[in-house]
């Protein structure tokens, strides 16, 4: 399958910060291709090199077979973007954000009717065209402007931290709408920090201060990455026990997951080591279990294994 989207070695530095550092990626048109990191992990900066905004430090990137550094103008005619901050104009209506950006992308003027009654039906938003967009609720104002960034049938959508701010309904609405683009060929590279989201993506890169720690498929990488075993483990304490855990010579790392604690171990430890070990520290156990690692217990891997060096 042709790649929408390829980069190689690209690499962004501000003076002396290095706020991507030798990044390569291939995106596979209609996949939906997820980038997930912290905070300042640079993928608002990978998003802005795609799209132009900025040229990379050095590294070579093609969207579309445009080339990122000479070609960017070709390049935004066939993206749709959506920021975290919804580029949405909140004194202005429903419809009106529609229209302005309809004018923005050139859209024929004689397909922005039915564009926009599409829109408004994939947004849940029929009825609500002459609201004030700053009366909406958040998932609302998530919902137009994403319809807001395709009302141009882009090729590639470019989603910057798309559902922060929002509720976790909304959240999974807006989901569904993603997954119906890709399903009509839309390619979409999204960042995120939420790991529920990034397990859905088809394909998955972890960041960290600019560096690529693995990139695979979700499933690959909770199967391939962590060497060792998880643990979870709900006891009365879940600090003290964290702090007792780490000091055991089989435990490599221990923190909190929901309301437990996850534990990577040493491959095969056996439970009754750690039961043990934390009764006789005084800690009451309400369940133990091994279980299968998570995105987030594999990026705790990955991050810890990243500060080791």
């Amino acid at each position: 399958m042709e790649n929408a989207i390829e980069i190689n070695n690209l690499t962004k530095r501000f003076c002396d910060f290095t706020a991507v550092n030798n990044v390569s990626f291939n995106v596979k048109k209609g996949d939906v291709y997820g980038f997930l990191g912290p905070n300042g992990s640079g993928k608002t900066t990978v998003i802005r090199m795609i799209m132009g905004l900025i040229t990379p430090t050095s590294g070579t990137g093609k969207v579309l077979g445009f080339d990122i550094s000479t070609e960017n103008e070709k390049i935004r005619s066939h993206i749709g973007y959506m920021s975290q901050k919804f580029s949405l104009y909140e004194d202005l209506t429903v419809e009106e954000n529609l229209d302005f950006y309809a004018g923005v992308y050139n859209v024929p003027k004689n397909k922005i009717k039915n564009k926009k009654k599409e829109i408004l039906e994939m947004a849940d938003l029929v009825g609500k065209e002459h609201m004030i967009t700053s009366n909406l609720s958040g998932g609302w104002k998530q919902r137009l402007a994403l319809g807001c960034s395709i009302i141009h049938d882009p090729d590639i959508l470019l989603l910057d931290e798309p559902t922060g701010g929002v509720d976790p309904i909304a959240r999974r609405q807006f989901w569904d709408i993603i997954y119906d683009l890709s399903k009509k060929g839309v390619t979409i590279l999204v960042t995120t920090h939420y790991m529920d989201e990034a397990g859905h993506c088809n394909f998955i890169g972890f960041l960290y201060y600019g560096n690529i720690l693995s990139l695979d498929t979700p499933n690959a990488m909770k199967e391939k990455v962590i060497d060792g075993e998880i643990v979870e483990i709900k006891v009365d304490d879940t600090l003290k026990s964290i702090e007792l855990l780490k000091t055991m010579e089989k435990v490599r790392d221990a923190s909190v997951y929901g309301a437990g604690i996850h534990v990577l171990t040493e491959p095969n430890m056996d439970l009754n080591e750690l039961k043990v070990f934390l009764l006789k520290n005084n800690v009451e156990i309400y369940n133990i279990k091994k279980v299968k690692p998570t995105l987030e217990d594999v990026f705790v891997f990955l991050v810890e294994k990243e500060n080791s060096k």
